[in-house]
C-alpha cells in the first residue's frame, strides 16, 4: 500500500521532572482505512472478530485481501454473516488488479479485492 495517504503528527511534551522537550511521531491513518481490515496469513476467525469489533460500532467496514487470501476475505465475510451478525449487508464489492515489481524487476500482476459491509439493523 502507498504511504502517500498517511499523514505524519510531531508532538511535543515537556517532561516534568527534567523540563525537557521530547519530540513524539505519529503516524495516522487515513480516514477510509481506519475502518478496514486486511486478510491474510493468520486464522480466520481473527479477521472474523476484527471486523465484528468495527461493525459493531455502528459503521461500515471494509475487508481488503490480495492474491491467495481473497478467498479467506470472502470466509470471513460469510462466517460474520452467517454465524454472528446475521442482519450484516454487503454494501460493495469491488474487484482490482494490482502490478507489483518483483525482486528480479519483474511486474507482477496480482487480484485484490474490497468487500464493505453495512452493519445490521
Amino acid at each position: 500500500m502507498p504511504e502517500e495517504n498517511t499523514e505524519v503528527k510531531e508532538v511535543k511534551k515537556r517532561m516534568p521532572e527534567e523540563n525537557t522537550e521530547v519530540k513524539e511521531v505519529k503516524k495516522l491513518m487515513p480516514r477510509k482505512e481506519e475502518n478496514s481490515v486486511f486478510v491474510g496469513r493468520r486464522p480466520t476467525m481473527n479477521y472474523v472478530m476484527a471486523t465484528m469489533m468495527i461493525l459493531n460500532k455502528g459503521v461500515d467496514c471494509t475487508v481488503k485481501a490480495r492474491g491467495r487470501a481473497i478467498s479467506h476475505a470472502v470466509d470471513v465475510c460469510e462466517i460474520l454473516r452467517n454465524r454472528f451478525l446475521k442482519g450484516t449487508e454487503y454494501k460493495g464489492i469491488t474487484l482490482s488488479t494490482e502490478q507489483l515489481e518483483g525482486e528480479s524487476g519483474q511486474t507482477n500482476n496480482v487480484s485484490s479485492i474490497e468487500i464493505v459491509l453495512s452493519p445490521p439493523k
